[in-house]
């Protein structure tokens, strides 16, 4: 005899997990009930929930997060709809970690850095060299990836991080870049090329107000570190 298999629409309308979420709130469910609102459908042999359940033994929400439409597909019961729909909800929870309502990000702190960098760079596994471009209040008017490096090297020309900055008449940058292995500890090669950029910086008359590595929930600031010894100009209101 076939085994039966309880179909969402099977289930009483207040434990469907759709009906949950509007009279209990997104909080009162689990994450594979959570997930299986967005997939929408499961297959013959399985509801929604089951195929959440199911792919949430295979990867955690961190890994679920990381990998791309085309891993997914991999994945019984997952075909190119529902796949982009599960890329397509992570990605725009990682764009929410960085929205500002206000018109510029405005940079104060190292901590603001991360904050903006850390959802982008932390499932990377090569290394991101990424320049901020500040206005005299140290709002952010570009955010520009100078490179993509391996594991353990990633080599920045000056030229290449004041270019942008020359472009977008920039009165001031910070450089930040992440650590793959997520240990933010400086390297030798990090600590050379900083002080190399503030060196470059002085000529051009653009100050380097902090060079930012960005490891796993964790950063290092070179100013705060005294690599950067120059006065940062005070910011206008």
């Amino acid at each position: 005899m076939q085994e039966y298999k309880l179909r969402i629409e099977d289930m009483a309308a207040e434990e469907r997990p759709s009906n949950r979420l509007i009279s209990s709130g997104a909080t009162s469910l689990s994450n594979a009930e959570l997930l299986s609102i967005i997939l929408k459908s499961g297959s013959v042999a399985e509801n929604a929930i089951n195929l959440s359940q199911r792919v949430l033994s295979q990867f955690d929400l961190k890994q679920l997060s990381a990998i791309g439409a085309q891993q997914l597909m991999k994945i019984h019961g997952i075909k190119s709809g529902k796949a982009v729909q599960i890329v397509a909800c992570f990605e725009l929870a990682r764009r929410l970690e960085t929205f500002d309502g206000q018109s510029k990000f405005k940079i104060n702190s190292p901590e603001d850095v991360y904050r903006r960098l850390y959802p982008a760079m932390r499932e990377s596994k090569k290394e991101h060299f990424v320049e901020l471009c500040l206005d005299t209040k140290n709002q952010i008017i570009r955010e520009d990836t100078i490179s993509i490096g391996s594991l353990n090297a990633n080599i920045v020309h000056p030229r290449e991080v004041f270019r942008t900055a020359l472009i977008e008449s920039a009165a001031h940058i910070i450089v930040a870049h992440n650590h793959p292995s997520g240990d933010p500890t400086p390297s030798r090669e990090d600590i050379d090329i900083t002080k190399k950029l503030v060196e470059t910086g002085k000529i051009m008359g653009i100050d380097v107000l902090d060079h930012v590595i960005i490891g796993d929930c964790r950063h290092f600031s070179m100013k705060e570190a005294g690599h950067i010894w120059k006065r940062i100009p005070a910011i206008k209101q």
